[in-house]
């Protein structure tokens, strides 16, 4: 089992809350996480038939038989079982009692947020990272992780990723996307999710991509929140000031694992990938979702955005806190191009104090032109020495 940066901030936010709340997509390791973290507590899977009967029918009789609490996996099964949590939490206010998992971020965080509101403390988990991917293996190439990704069976059990990106859609559609919402046409629903893959890392133009599926503008913006619900895509919003009109507004799209994008996109393979019109948006996408999983793993709070303005004027990451900004741009390339340092330079016009970051798809970490540029194995190594003290 690959260890997880996670766990240590789970076993903190026990300490800190009645519940604790792991969060993600469907087998991002949640399971495999607080099981590790808690080896010794009553379990409970709200998946199986019989667990989940009990506790729809008997919610009381149910929650009595973990007089210290339990682990209570996919609890967004039993909505109303976190109603008769309150009760319980309120009547034994002992800290770390609970654990709850789930994989469905509406059912799951809307219950918390109205039942169990500041009695919770909250972890998302993603699928790995690269630097716990290197603590197994060393990818050897761009190309070969961007077309992997990150979901552990690909890691742990060595499953090829088409094969488990397969199963793990075809599973996707026919059951989450119909506990979450209503769509009778699952095919074109199947059909969106391939053409927000072959757009992440692009600006988000819902109508457009709505004519180009067929389907109506409110649908897609349905079904766009289904897929952040899931924890399969994201946006990220576009940096604004005061500083004039002249720039974009609208949020660029991303997916939270390249393998999965990829796969939806219908890359073959990590030579296909390499050759591919989308290397630069799965790149893109993924150094965004490495800043991502360091945030939620270590319960940072930065803010994130992307700039551009309408001249063409871009940096693909703003990561802001208590008044201070790091610009990153990103680019797949192996060589280092002038042109590259353009966006960062008018970002910093507009912005001021700022401190710019190039990653780039070549090797090593320096300096160039005032600003640091990170290869993309040394991303990990940018993420822990520079990103919690200057965001």
């Amino acid at each position: 089992m690959i260890p997880r940066t996670a766990r240590q901030t789970l076993l903190r936010l026990r300490d800190y809350y009645p519940v604790v709340a792991v969060t993600g997509p469907r087998q991002s390791g949640k399971t495999t996480l607080v099981r590790a973290a808690f080896p010794g507590e009553p379990y409970a899977n709200l998946e199986e038939p019989d667990t989940r009967d009990f506790a729809t029918t008997d919610p009381r009789g149910f929650l009595a038989r973990y007089p210290d609490g339990a682990v209570l996996d996919e609890v967004q099964r039993v909505p109303a079982l976190l109603s008769y949590l309150q009760a319980a939490v309120d009547a034994d206010k002992r800290l770390g009692r609970w654990v709850l998992t789930g994989s469905q971020q509406l059912g799951l965080l809307g219950g918390l947020s109205q039942s169990l509101a500041g009695r919770v403390g909250y972890l998302h988990l993603l699928p790995f990272s690269l630097q716990e991917i290197a603590a197994k293996h060393v990818p050897k190439s761009l190309e070969g992780l961007l077309w992997a990704g990150g979901y552990p069976p690909i890691h742990d059990r060595g499953v090829p990723p088409p094969v488990w990106l397969r199963d793990y859609v075809q599973s996707y559609v026919e059951r989450d996307v119909r506990q979450m919402v209503n769509v009778r046409d699952l095919g074109a629903f199947q059909r969106f999710v391939r053409m927000c893959a072959m757009r992440t890392g692009q600006v988000l133009n819902l109508s457009a991509l709505a004519a180009d599926c067929g389907i109506t503008h409110n649908t897609a913006r349905g079904w766009l929140t289904v897929l952040e619900a899931s924890y399969v895509a994201f946006t990220l919003p576009s940096w604004h000031r005061n500083v004039g009109k002249r720039l974009v507004k609208a949020p660029r799209l991303h997916f939270y694992d390249s393998g999965l994008a990829a796969w939806l996109a219908g890359v073959g393979d990590s030579k296909a990938l390499g050759l591919s019109s989308l290397r630069g948006p799965l790149f893109e996408s993924w150094v965004v979702s490495e800043v991502m999983k360091h945030r939620f793993n270590r319960l940072q709070d930065f803010a994130c955005s992307y700039f551009r303005d309408s001249n063409g004027n871009e940096v693909d990451l703003v990561l802001e806190s208590a008044g201070r900004a790091i610009a990153v741009e990103i680019k797949s390339g192996a060589t280092l191009a002038g042109d590259w340092f353009r966006g960062l330079r008018r970002f910093a016009d507009l912005a001021g104090d700022v401190q710019p970051v190039l990653i780039y798809g070549g090797e090593g970490a320096f300096e160039r032109e005032g600003v640091a540029v990170y290869g993309w194995r040394s991303v990990p190594d940018w993420l822990l020495s520079r990103v919690p003290a200057e965001a």
